[in-house]
């Protein structure tokens, strides 16, 4: 298990509407809240999106080297299905639509979602 993930991000309110969401939904609990960040728990874990200060750059792009997506398991294929209905409202847009909900595979029933700072976020049904 992780002990946290911490997301640099070039835009905190953007980040926090849209993960703040998407966290919220999954069961996490806001955790900390500071100048520069905010973050979620969920049991040990928890999920940091941070706007430093030491930014090196203004984008992120999940195509570099680094970390492409995170994954998150959801309980079933109708909470991902209702998840999916109402990300758009909240900053998400759902990638691969043509192939959704098997763009993994035939036997992988996900959604991969992109927020308008372009980081991705992967719901797998479980049991899948």
């Amino acid at each position: 298990m992780l002990h946290h993930l911490e997301l640099w991000v070039p835009d905190l309110q953007r980040a926090e509407k849209s993960f703040g969401w998407l966290l919220g939904a999954l069961g996490y609990t806001p955790h900390q809240h500071w100048e520069h960040g905010r973050s979620w728990r969920l049991g040990a874990f928890y999920l940091v999106v941070e706007q430093s200060p030491a930014l090196a750059a203004g984008t992120h792009e999940r195509c570099r080297p680094g970390m492409n997506h995170v994954a998150f398991p959801v309980e079933s294929r109708a909470a991902l299905d209702a998840l999916v209905d109402e990300a758009p409202g909240h900053g998400w847009r759902l990638m691969f639509p043509d192939r959704h909900p098997f763009a993994g595979g035939p036997d992988h029933y996900a959604a991969y979602l992109e927020n308008e700072d372009g980081f991705e976020a992967e719901l797998v049904a479980a049991g899948v």
